[in-house]
């Protein structure tokens, strides 16, 4: 979910390379070529008015209370991605917005990043991206928030974490855009009915998209694989300066006595962005507990 990963563009040939020296078994026919484009266009207009409740996408579903575990290397650096799907909502642009809380912890166990990404979907099943708060840490202390967008707010409008129904014709595809921070990331279908082993297990007919950021050339391409009814299992880079690689090691579904935990340090990031950004972040709606909580 967070993650942002760009790039420049690679033929089928080098990937095949890349993948058969990261030590994960893949195969699968169906690819598309990288795009070659340095953008992908504009973003999709969002209807509030139409949308659900709930993020039911099957390749990006949404489920309060379930946590990912990823873990791997950035920028040849021991890191674990955690991230927790909430049982809170967020109100921006009219839109409520499902809150999900990451985290990211470098080789020594301390916290290098912990953000809330805002997400909801539209009418058509479509997972949309309205904004990102991702806290900065420097030896385990915060030291601000520079890169925090909300769709609406100087120039920054939603995009798209995950079509409704990808398929190799689909289009390119925004995923936000901020100009204010120079956030513009483009992604696209890039492989469908893979076979993938992570640490979790083996599945079939997994989902590869590529990412690029065109205004960060030298950030690459990055690849990220999808399960349905699971979500994201797996991140790859090509030609990445600062290569981020990782793999699905845990899912759990926290009762709600766990959640708790979860859900308390996602309210405290919000207080903070208040605090930190409050010309940009302090433009939403505070979060709240209104999501049914998992049952055990």
């Amino acid at each position: 979910m967070t993650m942002r990963i760009p790039a420049t563009t690679l033929r089928i040939l080098a990937v095949a390379l890349l993948l058969t020296s990261t030590g994960f078994a893949v195969s699968g026919t169906a690819t598309a070529t990288v795009a070659t484009s340095p953008g992908c266009g504009s973003p999709h207009a969002f209807h509030p008015a139409a949308q659900p409740e709930l993020v039911t996408n099957k390749w990006l579903p949404l489920t309060p209370g379930t946590q990912f575990v990823l873990k791997g290397t950035v920028d040849g650096q021991q890191h674990e991605i955690r991230t927790t799907i909430t049982d809170l909502t967020k109100t921006v642009g009219g839109t409520r917005t499902i809150v999900v809380l990451d985290q990211d912890l470098g080789p020594d166990g301390v916290i290098q990043e912990a953000e809330l990404a805002l997400f909801a979907q539209d009418h058509a099943g479509a997972v949309r991206a309205l904004g990102e708060y991702p806290e900065v840490y420097e030896n385990g202390k915060l030291t601000g928030a520079p890169d925090t967008w909300i769709t609406g707010v100087d120039g920054a409008i939603a995009g798209t974490a995950m079509l409704a129904n990808p398929k190799l014709t689909s289009p390119a595809y925004l995923q936000g855009l901020a100009p204010s921070i120079e956030f513009d990331d483009c992604a696209k279908v890039f492989q469908t009915g893979q076979h993938v082993c992570v640490p979790v297990g083996c599945f079939d007919n997994v989902l590869v998209t590529d990412e690029w950021a065109p205004n960060d050339p030298a950030g690459g391409h990055h690849r990220k694989y999808y399960v349905a009814g699971l979500g994201l299992i797996r991140v790859d880079a090509v030609q990445d300066t600062n290569p981020e690689v990782l793999h699905l090691t845990r899912m759990t579904h926290l009762c709600p006595k766990a959640l708790d935990e979860w859900r308390e340090e996602a309210l405290k990031l919000d207080n903070r962005g208040y605090r930190i950004s409050p010309d940009v972040f302090g433009r939403s709606g505070h979060a709240r507990r209104t999501l049914a909580a998992p049952h055990c």
